[in-house]
């Protein structure tokens, strides 16, 4: 009997709760007889209490209970066994307790693994978990840091971001290209890991390196990737070098002559958003000028509108490419840079994204500099609404850089004691005092009396000036400067003069013209 009733039970009571099987061992018991109890306890395997438990509540007879144990039933929360519990953990936690002290919610620093252990050191018997729960209980919750905050936000931001909307909006409707460009964060190449978690056998893991450090021989991957906002196609150059101003004008230009040219045949613009820092920034010399080459060799007029500082994440490339890529290489090593640009050219999305990725492994050094007259060279329009981070670049090349000034006339000619009343001798010596020492190497800035125009050509201006009244236009003839230059010198030197004792005596017969000097020098 008790083996047929095993076999019954074996099947039946797997699919019951606690109290189903404790009311069906009951009935068992009951349909047995005398000595049932042992029976349906031996073929059911539960206690026999709780098999009295069954045959008691069946002949009780009481209405379905809606639940498995009976009210009362259960073991005590560890609160109701330890009333001093709660008050001994919130005096653990208070003095870390963060937020509002009179709101409904707040959080602790301590973990509770090290509350447990405080609690239990203290006599109050009690596991992490408990504490967790309890701590729930009495109004505190689990908190991480949320980026949320933007900082000193650009008082344009609004603004700059309907411009950049109307601006898209008008090449789009034009049918001209639109891309929003970015760099990815650098990839140290190796078995390292990758942050994520992937489907794989189980007891398989993926073993990689415990810790990061370069590996010199596999390097780094800086990915510069490129978003058609109209195709929703993704174009990644894979950098092995420098992340420079000079290696993201060639990830476009790369971009436009593998896909951009073909899918836009009649383009004669282009416009680019970009964020206002890193390679791409709004304040970048390099950056326009290389921008300004990709104009003259495409015949494109190039169009910029740049985010605010801060704003970078609303650009469409970080939503709609880089994040697909993130999640297509979670938990995976990127061992080789092969697996770099094969996992990111495997990147789709379910809205229809296609990747191309390939390697770049051309130099391009940090440390260029753009000299001022190069740059104001650029056939470059600022927008009237914040030129600074939004511009165009036409396709013409620059203007030729200015031929240097010509030297100034050598003065000797003029340095005669006829003109100046001095000797010789004398003259020079006054040069020598007027003249300020140079400065140390490498000090910016250019000190007085060069240029050109020298504490020779000061003294003799004012020769001419003080003793001959020459006019300052005459004067700045002769001495090859432009008349404002005699205007603001000769006042100068002629305090220099003052400061040494000295001043020209205006001569007997002056010299009013130039024709009269030229006649009397005899040239």
């Amino acid at each position: 009997m008790v083996e047929l009733f095993r076999g019954v039970f074996e099947s039946l009571l797997p699919h019951l709760d606690e109290r189903q099987r404790r009311l069906a061992a009951g009935a068992v018991a009951r349909a047995l007889g005398h000595g049932g109890m042992v029976a349906a306890a031996r073929a059911s395997g539960l206690s026999q209490a709780t098999v009295s438990d069954g045959v008691w509540e069946l002949e009780a007879g009481p209405d379905p209970l809606g639940r498995i144990r009976r009210p009362g039933a259960g073991r005590k929360s560890a609160e109701v066994v330890d009333p001093g519990l709660v008050p001994a953990l919130l005096g653990l936690v208070e003095p870390t307790r963060r937020g509002d002290p009179m709101g409904p919610l707040s959080w602790t620093t301590l973990s509770t693994r090290d509350l447990a252990g405080e609690l239990t050191a203290a006599g109050h018997r009690i596991g992490a978990s408990v504490v967790g729960k309890l701590l729930r209980a009495n109004g505190f919750v689990l908190r991480g840091n949320a980026k949320v905050l933007e900082g000193s936000a650009d008082p344009d931001r609004d603004a700059q971001f309907r411009h950049i909307n109307d601006t898209a909006t008008a090449f789009l409707t034009a049918g001209d290209p639109v891309i929003s460009i970015d760099a990815k964060k650098k990839e140290m190449v190796g078995n390292f890991a990758n942050p994520g978690r992937t489907w794989h056998p189980a007891g398989a893991p993926v073993e990689v390196l415990d810790h990061s450090f370069l590996i010199p021989e596999l390097g780094v991957a800086i990915p510069f990737g490129i978003y058609d906002i109209t195709a929703n196609t993704g174009w990644v150059n894979v950098g092995t070098d420098h992340g420079t101003a000079a290696f993201a004008v060639e990830s476009i230009r790369r971009w436009w002559h593998d896909q951009g040219s073909r899918r836009y045949p009649t383009a004669t613009r282009l416009l680019i958003t970009a964020d206002a820092g890193g390679s791409n920034a709004a304040n970048s010399r390099l950056f326009k000028t290389e921008l300004q080459a990709l104009a003259v060799q495409t015949g494109l007029e190039i169009s910029v509108c740049h985010f605010p500082a801060g704003t970078s994440k609303w650009n469409k490339i970080e939503h709609r490419l880089f994040s697909a890529i993130t999640r297509n290489w979670r938990g995976q090593p990127l061992t080789s840079l092969q697996v770099v640009v094969d996992t990111i050219a495997a990147t789709t999305t379910t809205t229809g994204l296609q990747v191309h990725a390939e390697l770049d492994t051309g130099s391009y050094p940090t440390g260029r500099e753009i000299p001022d007259a190069q740059f104001k060279a650029l056939p470059i329009d600022h927008n009237p609404w914040r030129g600074d981070l939004n511009y165009t670049l036409h396709p013409e090349p620059p203007a030729p850089t200015p031929p240097p000034r010509p030297a100034l006339p050598d003065p000797d000619w003029l340095r005669q004691p006829l003109i100046t009343g001095l000797t010789n001798d004398h003259f020079d010596a006054l040069v020598r005092y007027l003249t300020p020492p140079a400065p140390p190497a490498g000090t910016p800035g250019r000190r007085p009396g060069t240029g050109g125009f020298t504490t020779r050509h000061q003294l003799l201006a004012a020769a001419l000036q003080i003793r001959h009244r020459l006019p300052q236009t005459a004067i700045a003839t002769l001495l090859g400067v432009a008349h404002t230059t005699i205007a603001h010198g000769v006042p100068a030197t002629i305090r220099a003069l003052a400061g040494l004792g000295f001043a020209f005596t205006p001569a007997e017969q002056p010299l009013r013209t130039p024709d009269r000097l030229t006649a009397a020098l005899g040239h």
